[in-house]
């Protein structure tokens, strides 16, 4: 396989690499015209700058390195598999959409509103990004250190592992299946609603009205800032460092706290035999029955 080398080259108008395949493009610039990269195998980019829109879509197996996305490059990578962009910058919203085998390390998205909307097999290392709906609807996601300011983030992705995050968001991880999160920090109102299988360790969270309408909601050396009327019709195991402000009517399982500032279980159609309460901070340390 020969795989030719294009440098410093200035690209203009529509599909101007269309079903291009083997090359290394260096150093080059693609001004206006849209889908310059599109049903495209095998392409490498380097230290080149996309200005116009839809820059990567229908192609496979694409490399970027050190590749800049201005503000009108929206909706940059759509219906493509195989996709690594290492050392770049993403000006641009909507990118990545429908994109199997998506890797990204070492980015910066500062719209990345409408970002990895409906992806498969996604890697992000070192990543700090700014947008709503970050990463809705996506599935077997892999994350080491990420910084997201943004709205509504992870709503109903699928097989998350996601560690040494920063979340400054609304209502994270909505109507989401199987998600573990580690060694993470986390201000979200409304955090976790409708989702299954969410599970949280070592992590410092502020929530009002979080962790409700959770099934199997598991929390092991977590750390609760200003956690208000958590827990609502949630089944829980629940391990909290320092206080709970307050727990409103969890459906069952088990919470231990060092103490806990307010329990209401006002709802007659939750079973409060069924949820156990353990304050470390009383004299006996027994489990207070509810």
């Amino acid at each position: 396989m020969n795989t030719r080398i294009i440098q410093q080259r200035t690209f203009s108008g529509e599909r101007s690499l269309f079903q291009e395949q083997d090359l290394l493009v260096t150093e080059s610039i693609f001004e206006d015209g849209e889908s310059p990269v599109k049903e495209c195998r095998r392409i490498e980019l380097d230290k080149s700058i996309f200005k116009w829109k839809y820059p990567v879509w229908y192609s496979n197996d694409i490399t970027l390195n050190e590749c800049t996305w201005m503000e009108m490059a929206r909706a940059g990578v759509w219906y493509s598999n195989n996709i690594s962009v290492s050392d770049s910058i993403i000006e641009a919203p909507k990118n990545f959409r429908r994109c199997n085998g998506v890797s990204m390390r070492n980015v910066t998205m500062s719209n990345a509103a409408e970002t990895l909307w409906n992806c498969r097999d996604v890697t992000l290392e070192n990543i700090s990004a700014k947008g709503d709906y970050f990463a809705m609807n996506s599935e077997d996601i892999t994350v080491r250190g990420l910084s997201l300011v943004g709205g509504y983030c992870f709503d109903g992705v699928k097989n998350a592992d996601i560690q040494n995050a920063r979340l400054i968001t609304k209502d994270a991880f909505w109507n989401s299946e199987n998600v573990t999160v580690y060694d993470s920090f986390i201000t979200s109102e409304y955090l976790g609603w409708n989702s299954k299988n969410l599970t949280l360790i070592n992590c410092t969270i502020e929530s009002l009205q979080g962790m409700c309408y959770i099934d199997n909601l598991v929390m092991k050396d977590c750390t609760l800032l200003n956690t208000t009327l958590a827990f609502e019709y949630s089944t829980v195991d629940v391990e909290v460092n320092g206080k709970i402000d307050s727990i409103k009517n969890p459906a069952g399982g088990i919470i231990r706290a060092d103490s806990i500032g307010e329990i209401t279980l006002d709802d007659e159609s939750v079973d409060t035999e069924k949820t156990r309460i353990i304050c470390h901070s009383e004299a006996d340390e027994l489990a207070k029955a509810i």
